[in-house]
């Protein structure tokens, strides 16, 4: 039975729109901050930064873009178990909102930012880690739930709503870089902050076009919106995410290293002890537990993949500013723009990929998932070798290259990505045992998370070594896409015959 009778939107339910375009202006909120976070931490103060030395600024990245792929589990389970996921995207847009706004006010500091602002500064990147925690998982839900278990519309349906995501996340560096760069940082901040209004409002004004899907639990059948009674619990769970994000802050500076370091190992420990449990428990039979190992395993490749490719906004956004020349008929680039060049990419390749999938499958000669993550290493590397004769050709720093350099990074990586991202995603659906089908899609965010963490930690890291940080990720992912070639044929036969 259909959720909702309008197809006007490309011969789709009309909720599909309205989930298209919040969806493009939270990854507008979201990729505008990312664009200019470590830029605007490494400015000096005289600029309106807050003077980071690079390695502070991509430790703070690193913390922040790993986090926000953990909390989406728990938000996940608030949706499923309590509030629906309206509510919860409501509690999220508004929480992100006030996450953005709290980073502006931080960044009107003149060129003397106090311990004040700073605290403000990391507080609004704690509410922007639990805001997108009950965000993230619910409005993708929600496209799904417009239809049918056996409608042939629903993978066109998440095409488009791809296309709003990649969408945002292009316009977002363009509009937020600018602001920021050209005139003052808080202006990018307040950008982002507005854009997710934006997006809230739409979902609320189109609310009726979803039909009664993602109601709370207990709503009436004929409803088309959340109860006035709800906004209660929505007011009440955004304010009790502030206060929580100022409560962790509190409590953390109070700990002692040590006690921090505790903290840290066993909040991960327990997290990582409970889903090997729920594994273990709802694992039955050889064939479950060889698809599980073939996610096992891939999951360790998707965390190098990831540790390379979100050097993107670390280590490549300075690049951006510090090594490459953003002359163009006398105007000056922002560094942040190139941040958009990934989401086009996006754009126009996914498409491509989409085709030469099918024509292959037809022709029989589709690679199976290891090989198609293989290639993506591949890829990865390829990326970080040109990368690498990219800061050989400035001369140590002394000399800034052309802007094609990370134009053809930046594709090699899209490139990469499409043959490891999406098909990542569909692989945990189809190997996952069914009773843990959004556990084992907990774990693979987990090991994405892991993978963004440990990409803000590679230059520190490679450093201290007086190894070239380019060309070491580039050897490592090359290495890793070797050994997934050699052990493909053993995982194919473990998948037991799913493609």
């Amino acid at each position: 039975m259909e959720k909702t009778v309008d197809r006007s939107f490309f011969g789709h339910p009309m909720g599909l729109s309205t989930l298209f375009a919040t969806e493009f202006w939270e990854r507008f909120s979201y990729y505008g901050m990312r664009a200019i976070l470590t830029l605007f931490l490494t400015a000096q103060l005289v600029d309106g930064g807050f003077g980071y030395t690079d390695d502070q600024a991509l430790a703070l990245y690193g913390i922040f873009t790993a986090l926000v792929y953990v909390t989406p589990i728990i938000g996940g389970i608030l949706a499923d178990k309590v509030l629906g996921q309206r509510k919860t995207i409501y509690i999220g847009g508004i929480a992100m909102a006030i996450g953005q706004f709290i980073l502006a006010y931080s960044a009107m500091h003149g060129n003397d930012p106090t311990a004040h602002h700073q605290f403000m500064f990391n507080l609004g990147l704690a509410v922007l880690i639990l805001g997108n925690g009950f965000f993230k998982p619910n409005i993708s839900t929600m496209v799904g739930s417009l239809y049918d278990a056996n409608d042939d519309r629903r993978d066109g349906a998440f095409t488009l709503f791809y296309m709003g995501i990649n969408a945002g996340a292009f316009f977002a560096p363009l509009v937020a870089g600018a602001l920021a760069e050209g005139i003052a940082w808080y202006y990018g901040f307040l950008s982002a902050g507005v854009g997710m209004l934006i997006g809230t409002l739409w979902f609320y004004f189109r609310a009726e076009t979803l039909g009664n899907v993602g109601l709370p639990p207990k709503a009436p059948k004929d409803a088309l919106r959340i109860a006035a009674s709800d906004w209660k619990d929505i007011i009440f769970y955004v304010a009790g995410t502030v206060l929580l994000a100022i409560g962790v802050m509190l409590g953390w500076a109070a700990l002692p290293e040590i006690g921090q370091d505790i903290l840290v190992y066993t909040v991960g420990g327990g997290g990582i002890l409970y889903l090997l449990f729920t594994v273990f428990k709802n694992t039955e039979g050889k064939t479950e537990w060889s698809r599980v190992g073939v996610i096992f395993l891939l999951t360790i490749f998707n965390i190098v993949f990831w540790s390379g490719f979100e050097q993107a906004g670390g280590t490549f956004n300075l690049f951006a500013r510090d090594m490459t020349e953003r002359s163009l008929f006398g105007m000056e680039i922002p560094a942040s723009a190139f941040q958009a060049i990934n989401a086009i990419a996006i754009f126009i390749f996914a498409p491509v990929f989409t085709v030469i999938w099918d024509k292959l499958s037809r022709a029989k000669a589709n690679p199976r998932t290891p090989v198609k993550f293989a290639i993506g290493l591949f890829l990865l590397s390829a990326g970080f070798f040109v990368m690498a004769l990219a800061d050989e050709a400035t001369g140590g720093g002394l000399n800034k290259v052309s802007p094609l350099w990370l134009v053809m990074v930046y594709l090699l990586h899209t490139w990469g990505e499409l043959c490891l991202s999406p098909i990542g995603l569909s692989m945990i659906t189809k190997l996952s045992p069914p009773k843990i089908v959004s556990v084992m899609m907990g774990l693979w965010m987990g090991s994405i998370a892991l993978g963004n963490f440990l990409a803000a930690s590679m230059k520190s890291i490679v450093e201290n070594f007086d190894i070239p940080l380019f060309y070491f990720i580039g050897a490592e992912a090359a290495i890793a896409g070797v050994i997934l070639l050699v052990l493909s044929p053993f995982m194919i036969k473990m998948m037991k015959g799913i493609h």
